[in-house]
């Protein structure tokens, strides 16, 4: 008898649960985030608001004698931004054929669990791409780090802290209007295009950009960098001559390939290292993060969850779809620095 859609929904819902860890484990931004404890589940909505402090709310007064007036001015300093969802779907289809043709409840369960795993690869690499890169052709409405292509209002952008050049709005605050206000991103450069090099300028200008971050950081500090390919390797042979110690689940994590700076983990990032098609139209080396002030938001109920399996209407053949519904949202863009131009 045929496995039931039931009792293949079951199932793979139960696999999908490893599958999502295995999914946070292969991935630098969404991995290290999860552990920083920076991956927030909310029940539903129309769309997220966060509170961002962009001002001193009151006054000090000094007591002397201990009868001053103290002062009660003060200013309302929270504003909300506030990011859409992005939802998105993909199914898991398995045709009357491919049934017959591999008979065996097993044997279907492990078709459903071959196709969950494409799926949630598939999804996954879409989200880093936009997440990183923004240049997803699905997930437009998903907010992206990369500030520098037109149109699309990244985070991170190739100009220096308050500088006119950072002119995008992210959470639906103009960067250029709450400047003053410290809403704007950290920015270091080896300058390559200039007649540097990452061997001459490329420590200098990560030291430099990690002390900005810190000193404008509410709370932790830079925690996570992820390195293009070739920033990553000019980092490595830079340092050559120095040890680097780092936790041994990291080191016994065959695979993947970490350093560390500064005290924060260092991945490679593939989707680093493009030119952005914008005003800071300069190579995305390493973006410095702080995971203390950035979230990736899910929905409870769309968290890469799996939907029933049903007979496909008109089809010979039956699907479940792998729900998301996700943002990436900021707290604070002070403490998050882009370190540019340092390709060679």
């Amino acid at each position: 008898m045929a496995v039931q859609n039931d009792i293949l929904s079951s199932t793979a819902r139960a696999r999908a649960k490893s599958a999502v860890d295995n999914l946070f484990q292969t991935v630098p931004l969404l991995d290290h985030i999860k552990s920083a404890g920076g991956v927030e589940i909310i029940d539903g909505g129309q769309r997220i608001t966060r509170a961002a402090i962009l001002a001193e709310h009151s006054n000090i007064t000094q007591l002397a004698t201990g009868y001053e007036a103290v002062s009660s001015t003060v200013a309302d300093v929270l504003r909300s931004p506030e990011y859409e969802w992005c939802d998105f779907v993909a199914p898991i289809v398995i045709t009357k054929k491919e049934e017959l043709s591999n008979r065996g409840d097993n044997a279907v369960i492990s078709i459903a669990d071959a196709r969950m795993k494409s799926v949630m690869g598939m999804l996954k690499r879409e989200w880093e791409l936009q997440a990183i890169r923004g240049t997803s052709a699905t997930l437009t409405e998903m907010q992206t780090l990369d500030g520098n292509t037109l149109g699309q209002d990244g985070w991170l952008e190739n100009f220096a802290f308050q500088n006119v050049g950072q002119n995008n709005t992210v959470g639906g605050l103009s960067k250029t209007t709450f400047s003053a206000s410290n809403w704007n991103n950290q920015y270091a450069t080896a300058n390559v295009a200039g007649g540097g090099s990452f061997a001459a300028n490329g420590l200098g200008a990560m030291a430099n950009l990690a002390i900005d971050c810190q000193v404008y950081a509410v709370e932790g500090g830079v925690d996570l960098i992820l390195a293009s390919p070739t920033s990553y390797r000019l980092y490595k042979a830079a340092i050559q001559v120095n040890e680097r110690y780092l936790p041994k689940e990291t080191v016994l994590d065959a695979g993947r390939l970490a350093l560390a700076y500064n005290g924060a983990l260092m991945y490679v990032e593939s989707n680093l290292g493009n030119t952005g098609a914008g005003p800071g139209a300069l190579p995305m080396s390493m973006y410095f993060l702080n995971t203390k002030t950035m979230k990736v938001v899910f929905d409870s109920d769309a968290n890469f969850s799996v939907g029933d399996f049903e007979n496909k209407s008109g089809y010979a053949a039956r699907e479940a779809h792998i729900y998301v519904r996700t943002q990436l949202v900021a707290d604070h863009l002070a403490s998050l620095g882009l370190l540019g131009d340092s390709e060679a």
